[in-house]
Order: C-alpha cells, then structure tokens, then sequence
C-alpha cells in the first residue's frame, strides 16, 4: 500500500470512544452508515496549532444530525475532547485535515428504519497529513450530466453521508481527465462542483451560487465575510455557465481544497488562463482569516 504522505501509515483513529491504530479501526457491519450510508459528516484543518471555523463545524455536525432525527447526540465538548484526543495521539499541530463522521449508531437487526437503532451514535475522528487536495496553480474542470440534489428531494444544507450524485459527477470528471466536475441546479444554474464551493470574478466583483442547492460551506462564509471585510463586492445569486465561461477569474472554495482557481471549464479557458489578482488576494486573505479565527489546540 502506498499512501500520498507516509506519516499516515501509524495512524490513531477515534472510533466510539476509543483510539485505536488505523488498522485496527472498524465499526459493525450493522453501524447505520454501512446499512444505509446514514450518517453526516464533517472536514476541519489544522493551521499552526489552530481549527479553522471549529465552532462552525461542530455546530453544523448537530444541526446535520437533529435534522435527521439521531438519538443521543454527543455534544460539542464531547466532539472537542475526541478531535484534541485525536490530534495530541497523531502529534499533529499543522498541516493536518480531519473528517468528523457521526453516524446513527449501531442497528439490532439489519433494515434501513431508524427504530432499530437503539445504541445511540457513533464518532469517528480520521485524522490525517494531508494538504489541500487541488494546487493553487490551477485545475480544469467539466459541467457533469448528473444535477446536484434540489431542497425538493434532499436538503443540501444537511451534511449527510449520501454522496453517490456527487461521486457520479466526480466519475464524469475522471473519464473527461480533468479535476472536477461542476455540478448544475435543476434549473440548470451553476451549483457547486462534486466536492467544493464556486465562485466567480466578474469587473472586481465576487459572486457564488444561492446556497439552495448547494452546501453552504464554512470556507464559503469565510470567503463572503472577508469580502465584506475587506470592502470587495460580492452577492449570492444565480449563476449561468455563460457567465462562468466568461467571467475574469473562477475559484472553488472548500476545508479539502481552500481557494483553488479554476483555468478551464468545459475546454473554455477562463481569461487569459492564468491564475487571478483577486483570487491570489483572497487565498492569502483566506489563510489569515482561518488561522487568527481558529480554536488553539490545547497541547
């Protein structure tokens, strides 16, 4: 097995209140999320002995779990205590991202109805090394065939384990050799990609899908409020492919990938295909702004 980073090879993973070697980490065969993919989930960064919007996160992870109706929900503490044990265990203070994963718990019996969970939930904290997963240099992406969830059939702003349209989008980008796929709104608006936020630049001012069919994202809300911070224009609002293939700069945004330009859409080169003034301004804004904002870790 060759991992991206070699440190992770010695991994601790906290799995329903234990930590335990990555190797060793399972949950049952009757834990909702192998049932169903019943569970929410979500990713946090490290930044130099900081969580970057950690408050935002755990808040989020419960919302996404009282939503769909989970019994004993662990509390913020709770969830701060396990991600502190889990870091201090890694000896990780930078350059680390983590998935937080409740799931609904274990099941008595197979089936999918939540009444045969009796046990109360399950947290996994999965720390890792690992960078942000785009370049700052750039990527290319296609528009996927497959449409992101309307509010109509599945709430985005639920953080939920169910991800198979954005694996589907994320397929289409691998057989187009590209990075990522932008996925559309039922009405054919520009949502999000398979795995961040978008945005666009148009005569210095910075736009990004309604969050209606879109998760609204943690780095997303940065992103909005430095703008506001900083006295730069932005509004949430529909977005047409036409308008992103002729826009002055496109980025995505996201804890996996932080701001990422985007130089090609669909074989269309973005501009003069080279990475942005405004976007290079709001990487570095970005990289403040979740750093002096963070929770210090307590190790």
């Amino acid at each position: 097995m060759k991992l991206p980073d070699p440190r992770n090879k010695d991994l601790v993973v906290y799995v329903g209140g234990a930590l335990v070697h990555r190797d060793e980490a399972r949950v049952s065969v009757f834990d909702s999320v192998v049932q169903g993919g019943d569970a929410v989930w979500e990713g946090l960064r490290v930044y130099d002995g900081r969580i970057a919007a950690l408050e935002g996160h755990l808040e989020r992870l419960q919302n996404s779990a009282r939503t769909l109706a989970f019994e004993a929900i662990p509390s913020s503490d709770e969830v701060r205590d396990a991600i502190f044990q889990t870091l201090e265990a890694n000896g990780m203070r930078d350059e680390a991202h983590m998935r937080l994963t409740l799931t609904r718990g274990e099941k008595v019996t197979s089936g999918m109805n939540p009444k045969f969970n009796q046990s109360g939930c399950t947290l996994i904290v999965l720390a890792e090394w690992k960078p942000p997963v785009y370049s700052d240099s750039g990527i290319r992406v296609i528009t996927a065939s497959t449409r992101r969830n309307t509010p109509q059939c599945l709430d985005s702003k639920i953080h939920h384990n169910n991800l198979l349209n954005n694996i589907l989008a994320s397929i289409e980008a691998n057989v187009a050799n590209v990075d990522a796929a932008i996925m559309l709104d039922i009405q054919g608006f520009v949502s999000e990609t398979n795995d961040t936020n978008l945005f666009i630049v148009k005569n210095g001012a910075v736009s990004t899908p309604h969050a209606d069919s879109c998760l609204p994202g943690l780095t997303r809300k940065m992103i909005l409020d430095i703008c506001a911070e900083n006295n730069i224009p932005a509004d949430e609002r529909n977005l047409s492919l036409t308008e992103l293939y002729t826009a002055d700069e496109v980025f995505t945004s996201g804890t996996m990938g932080e701001l990422t330009p985007v130089l090609e859409a669909d074989g269309r080169q973005i501009a003069n295909g080279r990475v942005g003034d405004m976007t290079c301004r709001l990487q570095q804004l970005h990289r403040e702004f979740a750093f002096e904002n963070g929770t210090k870790l307590p190790f």
